[in-house]
């Protein structure tokens, strides 16, 4: 792919979240809205376009953990925050930063999608509870890509948290035909870009039933490229 490229052409091993969204969504994962700006006049033509209310983010292939550094701003809800957040945020990244505008994705369900490339076994793919409960939890599950969808449906068995995919506390039950696709297709991508060494989409946040992956890493192996 044309974005892998150009990032391993510039020394890179990491795609920004912008970037890594593109990757995503080209091969159909549903993504946020979202647009990549550099001043003022860019935000309130995003605004416009995307609607209130907002996250801002700064968007930069250096930066992996943006909510520690603080450049991560939600639920913007008019101009006048949109502003005083754009400004923070290009305050704390100095010369030149490109600001992420996206779409606030309201759920209370948050899980992760990832890929990771095994030494013996190539491509794996993973599922499990998303958001911070990733790391304290620890509830995953793998399999060796290519999936089919009898795997994809199997993982999201196989985590112990299976039943937040279910109809709960007056949410709906999550479209697991959505879910599934996306796990084919994180697939595919390792399979198709030897380049890629990992992949987090994390999180995915349940809106209505539809999955959506609302921030994401795309992690690249230069010896591959």
């Amino acid at each position: 792919m044309e974005i892998i490229e150009k990032a391993l052409a510039q020394g890179r091993n990491m795609l920004s979240e912008y970037e890594s969204k593109q990757v995503l969504s080209a091969y159909g994962i549903p993504v946020t809205r979202e647009a990549l700006v550099n001043d003022l006049n860019g935000l309130k033509a995003a605004a416009g376009q995307i609607g209130y209310p907002l996250v801002l983010k700064g968007c930069s292939p250096e930066i992996a953990h943006k909510t520690e550094k603080g450049l991560i701003k939600v639920d913007i809800r008019n101009e006048a925050e949109a502003v005083s957040a754009l400004e923070e945020i290009m305050g704390q990244m100095g010369r030149g930063p490109e600001i992420l505008v996206q779409e606030m994705v309201k759920g209370q369900r948050e899980l992760v999608i990832g890929l990771t490339r095994d030494p013996q076994f190539g491509p794996c793919v993973m599922f499990g509870l998303g958001g911070i409960f990733t790391e304290i939890l620890k509830d995953i599950s793998f399999r060796v890509a290519p999936l089919e969808k009898r795997d994809s449906l199997e993982m999201m068995k196989d985590i112990k948290g299976h039943k937040i995919l279910e109809a709960v506390r007056g949410m709906e039950a999550a479209d697991l035909d959505m879910f599934s696709d996306m796990l084919i297709k994180v697939g595919q991508i390792g399979l198709e870009n030897d380049a890629v060494k990992e992949i987090d989409i994390n999180p995915v946040i349940i809106r209505g039933s539809r999955p959506v992956a609302v921030d994401a890493l795309v992690v690249l192996d230069r010896k591959e490229g």
